[in-house]
């Protein structure tokens, strides 16, 4: 009754692959996508990205946040918040702004974070060269 709040996957959703069905090809949205059935090619959108459990995604996924809980293999780059949830299985490098890993959850891969990678060594290096 009072029990936690299940995790709200995304906001609005405005674009749905549904679970019968299959994509083959590129999906460019502006608003967020969810993939409840299997999409292979490529998934680019300025919103959020959604696997959903029973998705499948042999694709490259580019957006701004993802919430993954089904099954990707390709690369993620996402400029926000990547979350796996327990049941997700991602096999691919990722390039992410910040990353949750839930307990379960399955990740092959190479991790590169995108919040100030550069510039950390740069203000150090500076100070050196200044004499400070």
């Amino acid at each position: 009754m009072f029990g936690k709040k299940k995790p709200v996957l995304s906001e609005e959703v405005e674009t749905v692959v549904g679970q019968e069905t299959t994509v083959k090809g590129s999906i460019s949205a502006k608003g967020s996508v969810r993939v409840d059935g299997t999409l292979e090619g490529e998934l680019e959108t300025k919103a959020t990205a959604v696997i959903g459990q029973n998705g499948k995604a042999m694709a490259q996924i580019t957006a701004a946040n993802a919430t993954i809980a089904g099954f990707v293999k390709g690369n993620v780059s996402v400029s926000g918040r990547l979350e796996l949830l327990p049941t997700a299985k991602l096999y691919g490098d990722i390039k992410v702004g910040a990353l949750i890993i839930g307990e379960g959850a399955v990740f092959k891969g190479a991790c590169q974070m995108l919040n100030n990678i550069e510039e950390s060594p740069q203000k150090g290096d500076n100070n050196k060269r200044s004499g400070k």
